[in-house]
């Protein structure tokens, strides 16, 4: 399994209305020190509407400025839409909406 497919695996597994971090999705897909290549992993991801991509914010919370299908605010309404409220200043509250890591 490639790096990326590693990625992918995690990242499908983050249920709705849930986020994960990069440096998150990095440790669980193998190696902490992998945060900047999830980066790179979901902006190419082949499957956006399998691999909820959106899921994945930043560890302040914050979704990404460049997010790769549509920007920040397509990434903002599609979390919207699963029930994620932003706090004012645009971040996500991760101590309520972190998904822990553990699967069904």
């Amino acid at each position: 399994m490639t790096t990326f497919e590693k990625i992918y695996s995690v990242v499908k597994q983050i249920p709705k209305g849930k986020v994960a971090t990069y440096g998150l999705v990095a440790t669980i897909a193998g190696n902490p020190r992998w945060a900047r290549v999830v980066g790179y992993a979901l902006h190419v991801n082949p499957e956006p509407f399998i691999i909820p991509c959106h899921r994945v914010v930043n560890r302040e919370g914050r979704v990404a400025p460049a997010f790769a299908f549509g920007g920040e605010g397509v990434q903002r309404a599609l979390l919207e839409n699963e029930g994620i409220i932003f706090e004012d200043d645009g971040s996500i509250d991760l101590k309520k909406y972190c998904w822990n890591g553990e699967t069904k």
